[in-house]
């Protein structure tokens, strides 16, 4: 009868004792996947933000190389002026106008016509003010911009 119990106590604690080594193990996996994951959740997350501070420096070099080009295209237009006195003679009159032209011009390639613009000249006034006053392309700039280094300003000389 010893013999039977032992046999019976064998055949019921091998299989327990296999589920209990097989429930043990899948603990175990299931831990060891847990810290994989984990692992690769901060690996992704490195990732991500790599990727989002490269996307960033691409943007400000993108920027900065516009930037450049625009500069370097602003520096080579300049304004070209010119302006004389145009006499005309009415009969018994004779009419004096300060006759201003101005064009852009990038590098040597002009942009525009001659853009021109008339005052009529009274006795002794200042040719070179009146010259100045009356640009045509330089009226465009604000008042503060009247500092030659401003980007606007260095666009129109």
């Amino acid at each position: 009868m010893s013999l039977l119990w032992f046999v019976l106590w064998t055949v019921i604690c091998v299989p327990g004792a296999g589920g209990l080594v097989y429930f043990i193990m899948q603990s175990r996996l299931e831990v060891l996947l847990a810290q994989q994951r984990e692992e690769l959740a901060a690996l992704r997350a490195t990732l991500e933000e790599r990727r989002w501070a490269m996307d960033g420096r691409i943007k400000n070099s993108e920027e900065t190389t516009r930037r450049k080009a625009l500069d370097e295209f602003l520096s080579e237009i300049r304004v070209e002026e010119r302006s004389y006195v145009r006499e005309q003679k009415h009969l018994f009159k004779r009419k004096k106008t300060l006759v201003r032209q101005e064009r852009i011009f990038f590098r040597n390639i002009p942009l525009s016509s001659w853009v021109e613009q008339e005052m009529t000249i009274e006795e002794g006034s200042d040719l070179q003010k009146l010259g100045e006053n009356m640009a045509v392309f330089m009226d465009a700039l604000p008042p503060a911009a009247e500092d030659a280094k401003t980007p606007v300003r260095r666009l129109l000389r």
